[in-house]
């Protein structure tokens, strides 16, 4: 899997994996939690349940955008944010996209 090292983070694929907000929603899932997330654990928004293609894509985007890293354990795929590398990159950037949405971070 690809994860963009925090060198080569770029606001501009940030904005575009959280201007969909079911993605915004299941990263702040992710930032929030006190622990790592499995995938399956973020299927529900709240709003409705993701199906598991749509899930994985969401999570490809997210991942491909620095925001999240993913590790496979066994059959179930782990996630954890990445919110520290994206503040020390881009200070603010996350709490400002996240509270547009109403939604907090972990290192917000």
């Amino acid at each position: 899997m690809f994860h963009p090292s925090s060198e080569d983070l770029r606001p501009e694929a940030i904005l575009h994996a959280l201007s969909d907000p079911e993605r915004a929603a299941i990263f702040a899932g992710i930032a929030g939690a006190e622990c790592v997330q499995r995938c399956s654990v973020l299927a529900d928004t709240g709003a409705r349940i993701i199906p598991k293609s749509s899930l994985s894509q969401h999570f490809k985007v997210l991942r491909e955008a620095g925001l999240i890293r993913s590790e496979r354990q066994g059959v179930e795929m782990r996630n954890y944010s990445r919110c520290q590398e994206i503040n020390d990159r881009f200070p603010g950037l996350l709490p400002a996209i996240m509270g547009a949405y109403g939604l907090g971070t972990a290192a917000a």
